[in-house]
């Protein structure tokens, strides 16, 4: 028993956590080698020092290696996933040994007609890996790492022809983590989503899983994209300094302050020495945008249902006690400290270490003994302040001019980006000086379990409400999206599917009409005298053949799986309709099983 008490006391409270896209692109990121290994030096300098790291665009074992040699003390564990042609650029570092390992690839996965985009070839999915960190049953994380599909249309009035991918990958990787979390394991979701806060996809995910935004738990005032992007421009918000959107937005991409979104003349000028390229805090930061996450499972339990992982029996029995006599106790995980990390440059080089920074979390274990909701927060929790209060508002992109914690925390954050010489920072940003989560504008411990807490409990009521009455049935968190949501997403699996359609009349055209003029030329050779001109028609339809037999290949493989894909996806957005509406329980509407888009497949 004593022996047990030891071990349980050992378990780890916090977990500290890491994602990055590195942009490892072989024969194609510049200064790719040297990067990766300043990248593995900064993940083995961290502070607090990483328990798991996830890593994107890692795409090859030496990369892969040079990370793990520089980290192999604080991460002795690790795993490179592999998939498509080329790999799917996907690796997990861990403190605790990994139990289990799988890489799941999207059945929605881009389109080998663009080639020359390689998101079909590297077979983009999600890679799993359950980590063991103690001897209980649920003392396990399950680690959900993934790169979705790219957005290539930048415009705003470019469609986005892969809106839909992203759509079902989203679905497919809440399914996953939706189980992760049923077996009770704390779920871990990172990874470079490559859309913004609140979009489509990202309500995809949220609402069809447990989890949540590690960010927008600490800020929820969040920027929702660029200041270009149509749902920031809908809040009206002035353009956000750079400072700000590192603080506060928790920029990771296109942001002013990485090298590689610089011109090429001021990225020759960084790397040659010339100059040091100073950014100062206030500089607009317009493009700036958030699309790569932290998403958790809170696995928030009441007194009833309370079991003391990663707490000893002494605790336990005084939780128990606390929870007959004081008032409910809930235990779960909450976000303790959120930042964007990896902003240093290459010591040498002076570039970025990646075209994307990182999101570094720190999630706590945390137990809330409150008699009312409205009870005052624990010692060790901080207030949150008030929507109108001035840490929330902010004028030419910056918070206003007051003494506040914000605006000290924005002070020292700006004192260590201008703390530059020969562009590499002489400070680590990953320090605790410069932690997010540090300030006393976060949400509350207790407040973070409390809402968590109550979004558990109307979800379980609205499904019992669901079988017992479904027209009464009140929208409810991780229960699903508003019909009218659906609906959009079922118009876009039909317009997409339309143009697939269209793409393969075409192929399966192009392949047929090579044929013809392929014999056309095999029979004209008999009848011109002349043998340069013989070779030229065999040489131009064995050449014409050759393309044609590729887009029937395409048609007959490639369209035909993807449209079997599509409608896979389609029958569980319209059961997913269906449930949330209570029309399946009546009986009064049922997916079809042979229509995509409101036509016949074949």
């Amino acid at each position: 028993m004593r022996e047990a008490a030891i071990r349980m006391e050992e378990l780890p409270t916090e977990l500290n956590i890491i994602t990055l896209n590195c942009w490892g692109l072989l024969h194609l990121s510049a200064h790719r080698a040297e990067r990766l290994i300043a990248i593995g030096r900064e993940l083995a300098a961290a502070d607090p020092p990483p328990h798991i790291v996830a890593l994107q665009e890692c795409w090859t074992q030496e990369d892969y290696r040079s990370v793990r040699r520089e980290t192999r003390f604080i991460l002795p564990f690790g795993k490179f996933y592999h998939s498509g042609a080329f790999g799917g650029g996907l690796a997990i570092l861990s403190r605790w040994p990994i139990e289990e390992s799988t890489m799941f690839r999207y059945p929605l996965n881009g389109r080998p007609t663009a080639f020359f985009r390689g998101d079909w070839f590297v077979g983009k999915g999600v890679a799993c890996a359950k980590i063991r960190y103690g001897h209980g049953e649920k003392d396990v994380v399950e680690v959900f790492n993934t790169h979705t599909h790219a957005i290539y249309e930048h415009e705003p009035k470019q469609e986005d022809s892969y809106a839909v991918h992203r759509l079902a990958q989203s679905w497919e990787i809440a399914k996953l983590v939706r189980g992760a979390a049923e077996r009770g394991h704390l779920a871990v979701a990172l990874g470079d989503f490559n859309d913004v806060p609140l979009s489509l996809s990202y309500r995809m995910f949220t609402a069809h899983a447990p989890i949540k935004d590690a960010w927008r738990v600490v800020n929820p005032d969040s920027s929702l994209g660029s200041a270009s992007h149509e749902l920031e421009r809908s809040r009206r918000r002035p353009v956000p300094t750079a400072a700000f959107n590192i603080a506060e937005n928790g920029v990771t991409s296109n942001s002013i302050y990485n090298t590689w979104r610089w011109p090429k003349s001021e990225q020759r000028a960084v790397q040659s020495g010339k100059r040091p390229m100073l950014i100062p805090p206030d500089t607009p930061d317009p493009r700036g945008k958030r699309i790569d996450y932290i998403f958790f499972s809170p696995q928030v339990s009441s007194a009833l249902n309370f079991t003391p992982i990663g707490l000893s029996e002494k605790v336990a029995a005084r939780a128990s006690r606390d929870a007959a006599g004081e008032g409910p106790i809930s235990r779960g995980w909450v976000v303790k400290d959120v930042r964007v990390g990896m902003l240093a440059r290459h010591p040498e080089l002076g570039c970025s270490l990646s075209d994307h920074f990182s999101v570094e979390a720190t999630l706590l274990l945390h137990t809330s003994n409150t008699n009312t909701p409205n009870s005052p927060p624990s010692r060790h929790s901080s207030i949150s302040p008030a929507p109108n209060s001035p840490t929330n508002k902010h004028l030419s992109g910056k918070p206003e001019s007051h003494p506040s914690t914000v605006d000290n925390y924005a002070h020292d954050h700006a004192a260590s980006l201008l703390a530059l010489e020969h562009g590499t920072y002489l400070q680590s940003p990953t320090g605790s000086e410069t932690r997010v989560g540090a300030r006393d504008a976060r949400a509350s411990f207790d407040e973070q379990l409390r809402s968590f807490f109550a979004e558990s409990i109307n979800s379980s009521s609205a499904n019992r409400n669901r079988n017992s009455n479904s027209q009464s049935r009140r929208p409810v968190p991780f229960d699903g999206l508003p019909c009218t949501t659906y609906d959009e997403v079922l118009s876009q699996i039909h317009a997409y599917a339309l143009r697939e359609r269209r793409q393969r009349r075409w192929r399966t055209l192009h392949f047929f009409l090579w044929v013809l003029v392929t014999i056309g030329c095999y029979v004209g050779v008999w009848f011109v005298p002349i043998r340069g001109i013989a070779f030229l028609f065999v040489v131009l339809s064995s050449l014409g053949l050759l393309a044609g037999a590729v887009d029937g290949l395409m048609a007959l493989l490639f369209f035909g799986s993807e449209m079997r894909a599509l409608k896979e996806f389609e029958w569980e957005i319209m059961n997913a309709k269906a449930t949330a509406s209570g029309e399946q329980r009546l009986g009064l509407t049922m997916p079809q099983d042979d229509v995509v888009g409101d036509e016949k497949l074949w």
